[in-house]
C-alpha cells in the first residue's frame, strides 16, 4: 500500500474561503490549498509552504481543525498499482501577506476567493466539505467530528 500524508488551510474571510483549483489526469476540482509533506517536513510548514505555491498568500496557521483519512483502492488510481493510504491534515489559516496569483507548472491552474454560500455549486473534491465541517465543529480535542 502507497502512503500519502498531506496538509492543507481553512482560509476564510469576509464570508469568503480561498480555493485552489486542482487538474490532473484528465479531472478537475476546487480544493483547500494544500499538498503533500516533503521529506521530513513539519505538517505545519507543507501547509503553509502549498499555500503560498498554490495561490501566493503567505499564511500563518490557526489550529489543528482535525485529520482525515482514506483509502484509494488500486483500480481507482491513475498512477500506481497498489491502494493509497491517503491522511489529510487540515488546518486552519489566515492569510498574512503576498498577493493572489496562480500555480504554474504545478497540479492547480487557478486561486480563487471564493462565497461560502456558493461552494456548493462548485464541481468539487470531498475533502472541501469534510474541512468545512470540521470548521464549523471546531474538535477541541482531535476527534472526528461526527457527520
Amino acid at each position: 500500500m502507497d502512503i500519502r500524508i498531506a496538509a492543507y488551510g481553512v482560509i476564510i474571510r469576509n464570508g469568503e474561503i480561498l480555493l485552489s483549483h486542482w487538474h490532473e489526469h484528465g479531472r478537475s476540482a476546487w480544493t483547500l490549498p494544500g499538498g503533500g509533506i516533503e521529506g521530513a517536513e513539519h505538517p505545519l510548514e507543507a501547509a503553509k509552504r502549498e499555500i503560498r505555491e498554490e495561490t501566493g498568500y503567505d499564511a500563518e496557521i490557526d489550529r489543528l481543525l482535525g485529520i482525515d483519512t482514506m483509502i484509494v483502492p488500486a483500480a481507482k488510481r491513475h498512477h500506481g498499482s497498489a491502494p493509497l493510504y491517503a491522511m489529510r491534515i487540515v488546518y486552519r489559516a489566515h492569510v498574512v501577506g503576498g498577493r493572489l496569483q496562480h500555480e504554474v507548472g504545478g497540479s492547480s491552474d487557478e486561486a480563487r476567493w471564493v462565497p461560502l454560500d456558493e461552494v456548493d455549486s462548485l464541481t468539487r473534491v470531498s475533502l472541501l466539505e469534510i474541512a468545512l465541517r470540521m470548521n464549523a465543529d471546531e474538535p477541541a480535542d482531535g476527534a472526528p467530528s461526527r457527520a
